[in-house]
């Protein structure tokens, strides 16, 4: 007999036999189902109109559905536009009404298309698990009409007579809103998101508002989430980090609409003490226009340079009071020679680009003028105080972590730190030393200590610091690799010394033998297991594929970011798992006037039809059914006593 108190719990829920025996029967039918979908997306980079679109027409899978269901019955026109109505219902029936065509007649059409869309959306799933999708208001009348019998013609006047009835009553448009939103709904059963939610991108926050909607989602944190996670925390270097990121891709709609950053201050400063300086080297990258926050490019780009120099003396702060981060050698701007203009870099001296550094005192290069000092504690209150971020920030926490094993697949967004000869390497913090699992079971506690620490714990500052490292740190797992060259990129000519290296795994990663040992060290089977990451763009353009180690490892990162899309030549990835296959949608560059299906290819079918008895869900549900066939022998042994009406 199990713990005799936990039983008595769950007789709370299974009062009677006759309950308890009911939900075994339930269980284990869920448990002899297909699995449900899982979608995978990695770096996301604020590029909310491409992933919006992406998730609701499940990459693809939807205009596949279409397809099947109803094959030559109606024309390429008729699939594209039923697909956009499913995806964007209210802009299409809006459209529709503008153009005329929002009749009885059209609608019946449409009501009947969606049905059976929905019924093939919905097969794999058992009808009370569709009923909780489903909208309340028309719960009862979509299951009816699911679940009609066309051979019966009694039941066809029926059919017909509900959806006369809902368009009679004007509630026509209303119920085929409540079908598409269900199809998009049932379509993806789980979403992982493989890291990089923010930067570069115009709203990242529009993706958060989009993923704290989803019913069944789990994060990855990526080196451009921790970074904000680690600006959230008060870190003055990882909120430099992200305003001067946001400013370079004119981002200022995200940091002033979105997020309420008050970036006035920023702007007077900058237009007063860079006056005269064209920073020219600071120009903007304009890859998408402001709609609430224009801001004139010469202004953005003063701002730009003035945030970045604040960077790089608050990092080289951290630098200097953490030498167990082993980063001496960053703090590239105490090593610049004012009187020859140059900056010396691991033992060479470079000619610097630019030399008009007016708040940077060659006596002591790290500290912040009275200015300075000043305004990036306005900034920090303005990071501490946006209660939109907190709440994004704190979503972030809840559903996500370094790494998640799930379905034998591991997820993780950059890499597992490894040593040239296949080793897992080693990162020394505080006396201890850490590799492979354990690193990052580690980390996922600091970053959590960073952000729920009280603010007069006197060790929340390490942490806090701690999350810059994982920023750009030689050894930091969501950064993978040796140097951050973002000072060098700005001032240096010479390319070759802005080179950032890749740690060794992912050249070894490529190898299965490698990706075998990597699911040994998180304890997953080495049969059917897979690795999926992000964080690197996989050019396929110049021949790379997203499937290495003989289909052991999935890099989806293909540049859903626009500012990638020259490099790899696509829009990124979403890997797809259903029962019966692992299949990559490859993207489009989304263009919202144009068709923008993504290219499917199944890339690996199951042996035999994955159930979600094969899950964790399923031996989940096994532990369930097992206590309540104890609890049931409790109530038939007289141990807990039936309540009984």
């Amino acid at each position: 007999m199990r713990d005799l108190a936990y039983l008595k719990l769950l007789a709370r829920e299974y009062p009677t036999v006759k309950a308890a025996s009911s939900e075994i029967i339930n269980l284990m039918a869920i448990r002899g189902l297909p699995k449900g979908t899982e979608y995978f997306f990695s770096d996301l980079h604020g590029e909310y109109e491409a992933f919006i679109h992406l998730l609701r027409s499940a990459s693809g899978i939807i205009r596949e559905k279409i397809s099947e269901t109803f094959g030559y019955v109606i024309s390429d026109e008729e699939e594209i536009a039923l697909a956009n109505l499913i995806y964007y219902p209210e802009k299409n029936l809006m459209l529709a009404r503008k153009e005329g065509k929002l009749n009885e007649d059209w609608q019946k059409v449409m009501i009947y298309r969606l049905v059976r869309i929905c019924k093939e959306a919905s097969s794999k799933y058992t009808r009370s698990k569709v009923r909780k999708k489903m909208p309340p208001d028309f719960a009862y009348i979509i299951d009816e009409l699911l679940h009609v019998d066309y051979n019966d013609e009694n039941k066809k006047v029926y059919y017909d007579e509900i959806i006369h009835s809902i368009i009679e009553i004007g509630m026509g448009t209303e119920f085929i809103k409540a079908l598409c939103y269900l199809i998009q709904n049932l379509t993806i059963d789980n979403l992982h998101i493989i890291g990089d939610i923010f930067d570069r991108g115009p709203r990242a926050d529009f993706i958060m508002d989009e993923l704290m909607q989803f019913h069944d989602v789990d994060i990855q944190w990526g080196n451009h989430d921790v970074s904000w996670m680690g600006a959230a925390t008060g870190n003055l270097a990882c909120i430099c980090n992200v305003l001067r990121i946001a400013i370079r891709y004119n981002g200022f709609d995200l940091l002033e609409d979105g997020y309420g950053i008050n970036l006035r201050p920023l702007s007077m400063f900058a237009a007063r003490v860079y006056k005269d300086d064209p920073c020219t080297r600071f120009l903007p990258k304009i890859l998408d226009e402001n709609i609430y926050d224009a801001v004139d490019p010469g202004l953005a780009a003063k701002m730009h340079k003035a945030i970045a120099v604040i960077q790089f003396k608050v990092e080289g702060q951290i630098v200097k009071r953490r030498p167990e981060f082993h980063m001496d050698e960053r703090t590239h701007i105490t090593a610049i020679d004012f009187e020859k203009g140059t900056v010396s870099i691991r033992g060479k001296d470079y000619k610097m680009l630019d030399m008009d550094l007016p708040t940077v005192d060659p006596k002591d290069p790290l500290k912040l003028t009275k200015e300075e000092e000043e305004l990036v504690h306005n900034l920090c209150m303005s990071f501490k105080h946006s209660s939109t971020l907190h709440r994004h920030i704190r979503f972030i926490y809840s559903h996500g972590g370094m790494y998640k094993c799930c379905n034998s697949n591991l997820l993780y967004h950059g890499c597992i730190p490894m040593k040239e000869n296949g080793e897992f390497d080693e990162l020394n913090l505080n006396g201890i030393i850490y590799s492979g699992k354990r690193l990052l079971d580690y980390i996922e506690d600091a970053v959590k200590m960073a952000y729920f620490l009280p603010e007069d714990d006197a060790s929340k500052e390490w942490y806090q610091d701690f999350m810059w490292y994982l920023w750009c740190g030689p050894k930091s797992p969501v950064y993978g690799k040796d140097n951050m060259a973002t000072f060098e990129g700005y001032f240096v000519a010479d390319k070759t010394v802005a080179k950032e290296n890749m740690n060794p795994y992912y050249k070894l990663s490529e190898k299965e033998e490698f990706c075998d040992k990597i699911l040994k060290e998180f304890g997953l089977p080495l049969e059917g297991s897979h690795i999926i990451n992000g964080h690197v763009p996989v050019k396929l353009k110049d021949g790379e594929s997203p499937i290495k180690g003989n289909g052991k490892l999935y890099v989806i990162d293909g540049g859903l970011s626009k500012s990638y899309q020259p490099k790899t030549g696509i829009a990124g990835y979403t890997l797809i798992f259903n029962s019966r296959h692992l299949a990559l949608a490859e993207h489009k560059p989304f263009d919202r006037n144009h068709e923008n299906t993504p290219k499917v290819t199944i890339v690996e079918k199951m042996q035999k039809r994955v159930m979600v008895a094969d899950t964790d869900t399923g031996k989940m549900l096994a532990e369930k059914i097992a206590d309540l066939k104890e609890l049931v022998a409790a109530y038939r042994g007289g141990i807990i006593k039936e309540k009984l009406d």
